[in-house]
This record gives structure tokens, C-alpha cells and sequence, in this order.
């Protein structure tokens, strides 16, 4: 058995996740300034839950911009592949922390104002502090709405999501679609309880917030967790690398093509493939050479490519 690897270093491009993740920051921050602001003049126990949602997103985007770096560290001993794969366990970090924290600490405030009502004070300080993050939110969503728009290509958006393999720019997207709905159900209790005259509504809608983040949070869990425990390239990717072996008259049989991404921007592919009788191992050689070059050429995020030469008998294929 022969194995060639190409030994070119990793190279993670900029992403324009990042500008994602900062808008998403800068949003956040002054939201949950703001509605802080708000539940301490008024009382509001969804206000409360708001901040909290807001200050917990502001605290994610924090993450992901650490594991964004992360990322970014050259490969090294301990680490041949590079360190591509810390923006998935973070994307996962930041699922666990908004249903621990967001969801948790919602319910909990709901559930408070449920069980011992408290009349909200100066309900129109809300309302503006309410359109304000409606206005920020908004900012940021669309900023992660155009990225996810621009990348799926020809997919639905449920498909890319699925399919992408950048969780930052996905996470952000749904943490800001939640902040929206939430604010949307924060402004319904808040009116509900100045109609009727029964702050239990604005504890309700606290509730309904922590439902709406534990929803988003097991969503972005199940997500990140099938890229922190190994997916492989885009089946389109696949295939073209069997096409371009197929072609290739030295070539009598493509046993196996496994691919893995080790990062957002880093595929490993594992070649195995039953060369002609006729070709000499010097040429095997040159051909493997070949086949590294045209795939990285072809697929820039292709950064490693392993070649076995073995017979198809051998592999049992």
C-alpha cells in the first residue's frame, strides 16, 4: 500500500461571519442597556427577561468571536490539523448558555411575577425602550439575514442551514430571530397587563420568552452537534472528486472518496483507489501528485489530501 499526503500548511480565509457576529454585538449590547433600563424604572418582569436574553446574546457573540480566533490558530504537533473545529465546540457553548441562563432565568422571573403579581409602573417607558430594540434587533438580523441569503445559493434556507458548515453566521441569525419574537411577545403582555389592569400577563409573557430560547437553544444544539462530531464535504464535492477520478485513464477503480471537515474553511479528503497493472510506482507517484493538485485546485477548501493506492479486491469493494 502507497499513502501520499500533500504537507501544505492550513490557511483559514476571512469570513464575513465576523462582521455578522460584531453587528449582532453592538446590537445586543445597546439593547440590553436599554431594556435594563427599562425593567428597573417600570418594574416589567418581561423587561426583565429581555435584558437577560439581550445580555446573554451580547455574552455569545463575545464567544464566538473567541472561537472565531480559535479557529484561526495555525496547525501545530499537538494539533496537525489546526485548531478549525473550536468555533463548533463554542457555537455548541453558546446553545448550552441560552437555555441555561436565557430560558432559565425567564422562567424563573415569570414564574415570580405569576405567583406574586407587581404592578408595572410607567408603561411608556417600555414602549419606547421596546421600539428602540425592535430597531437594533431588526440591524443586526438583517445583517445575518443577507449573509445566509448570499451562501445558500440555490438551497432553501432550512437546507442551508443544515447544510452549512460556519455556524456563527446561523447561530446569529436564529439568536436575533428569537430576540425579535420575544420582543414581539414582550410588547403583548405589557399591553395585555395596561389593558386589563393584571400584571400576570407580563409574567406570562416572560414565560413565553423562556419557551421561545429553549426552543432556539435545543435547535442550535442538535445543529452544532452533528459539525463538533464530524461531518463530511457537500455530496456535490464528493461526487465531483469520483468524476475527476473516473477520468483519470491510470485509474482502473475509485474505491473510497471520505471526506471530513475539520474546520468551517478545512476538508480533509481520504482517497482510495485501485491503479492500473501497467503503471510503474514511480508513476503512481506522479499521479497522486496529480490528483492533489486538481482537487485543491478545483475545491479550495480542500486543505489536506490523503491517496491510498490499493486493489479494489483488497479493500473489498
Amino acid at each position: 500500500m502507497i499513502k501520499v499526503q500533500s504537507d501544505k500548511g492550513l490557511h483559514v480565509s476571512p469570513s464575513s461571519s465576523i462582521k455578522v457576529i460584531i453587528a449582532a454585538l453592538i446590537g445586543n449590547t445597546l439593547v440590553a442597556i436599554t431594556k435594563f433600563f427599562a425593567a428597573f424604572a417600570t418594574g416589567s418582569s418581561a423587561m426583565i427577561s429581555e435584558g437577560i436574553h439581550s445580555l446573554v446574546d451580547s455574552g455569545n457573540q463575545g464567544l464566538l468571536l473567541y472561537g472565531e480566533k480559535r479557529a484561526k490558530k495555525p496547525a501545530d504537533e499537538d494539533h496537525p490539523f489546526g485548531h478549525g473545529k473550536e468555533i463548533y465546540f463554542w457555537a455548541f457553548v453558546v446553545a448550552i448558555s441560552i437555555f441555561a441562563l436565557g430560558a432559565g432565568m425567564s422562567f424563573y422571573e415569570g414564574i415570580h411575577q405569576v405567583s406574586n403579581p407587581t404592578a408595572i409602573t410607567k408603561p411608556y417607558i417600555n414602549y419606547i425602550v421596546l421600539s428602540l430594540a425592535m430597531v437594533f434587533e431588526g440591524f443586526s438580523w438583517w445583517v445575518a439575514f443577507k449573509e445566509l441569503r448570499k451562501g445558500k445559493g440555490d438551497q432553501g434556507y432550512l437546507e442551508a442551514v443544515q447544510k452549512d458548515k460556519n455556524p456563527s453566521i446561523f447561530v446569529v441569525f436564529f439568536e436575533d430571530s428569537a430576540a425579535i419574537i420575544g420582543l414581539v411577545v414582550a410588547l403583548g403582555g405589557l399591553i395585555a397587563s395596561q389593558i386589563t389592569g393584571n400584571p400576570i400577563y407580563d409574567g406570562i409573557a416572560a414565560i413565553c420568552i423562556g419557551v421561545i430560547l429553549a426552543i432556539t437553544a435545543l435547535w442550535l444544539a442538535y445543529e452544532t452537534k452533528s459539525l463538533l462530531i464530524g461531518e463530511g464535504a457537500k455530496s456535490s464535492t464528493v461526487k465531483d472528486i469520483r468524476v475527476l477520478l473516473g477520468s483519470n485513464s491510470k485509474i482502473s477503480h475509485v474505491n473510497e472518496v471520505l471526506t471530513l471537515h475539520m474546520g468551517p474553511e478545512f476538508v480533509l479528503v481520504n482517497i482510495s483507489v485501485d491503479f492500473i497493472d501497467q503503471i510503474a510506482s514511480g508513476d503512481i507517484e506522479k499521479e497522486i501528485a496529480m490528483i492533489d493538485k486538481q482537487i485543491k485546485q478545483n475545491h479550495p477548501l480542500v486543505k489536506r489530501v490523503f491517496v491510498e493506492a490499493e486493489s479494489r479486491f483488497q479493500k473489498g469493494v
